[in-house]
């Protein structure tokens, strides 16, 4: 009887400047899976500046696979970034987004990422680690609440971009 195939095994790691094109072509896959093409935008050049510039807005975890003939594929990525709880007057970690390359799903990438980060938020001394999720998506619902998230059911997300975010700041650029 022949043995069973061992399944992949990936590492977390910070991303660094040499991910941009795959955390690029990651999130093409996620605006394809949330049927939101129509509003990406995302270049490697748009989004190097604010993962590794001079001012990074913004930081990046990346799975790696670490053995077979996908060894150093970056399969997965997490984008977060630091934001502000007034009520609790401590930092907080957000996460924008999580996407695990739908042929890597099922090797745990999702749920070591989603613990490195609440791992860096409480080494960080956040208060809290949140994110959204869209109300459609039942199975990443049910698996975030498997790891210990709560739904909020009462919040909703406000966001003004475009021409109504100029509007807004008063027409300038």
């Amino acid at each position: 009887m022949p043995s069973p195939e061992p399944s992949p095994s990936f590492k977390l790691r910070a991303a660094e400047l040499r991910d941009v094109q795959p955390i690029v072509g990651l999130i093409r896959e996620l605006a394809e899976f949330e049927q939101l093409t129509h509003l990406l935008q995302v270049t490697p050049e748009k989004l190097r500046p604010h993962l590794f510039g001079e001012r990074p807005v913004a930081e990046a975890m990346v799975a790696e696979i670490d053995d077979g003939a996908s060894k150093g594929e970056v399969a997965a990525f997490a984008l977060f970034f630091t934001n502000f709880s007034t009520f609790l007057a401590q930092p907080g970690l957000y996460l924008e987004d999580l996407f695990v390359r739908p042929t890597h799903r099922k090797l745990g990438i999702g749920q070591a990422l989603l613990r490195r980060l609440a791992e860096l938020a409480v080494e960080r001394g956040c208060g809290r680690f949140e994110w959204s999720v869209l109300d459609w998506n039942a199975n990443a619902i049910g698996f975030y609440e498997r790891m210990g998230a709560t739904v909020m059911p009462d919040w909703r997300i406000c966001r003004v971009t475009g021409d109504a975010l100029r509007d807004l700041g008063g027409g300038k650029a």
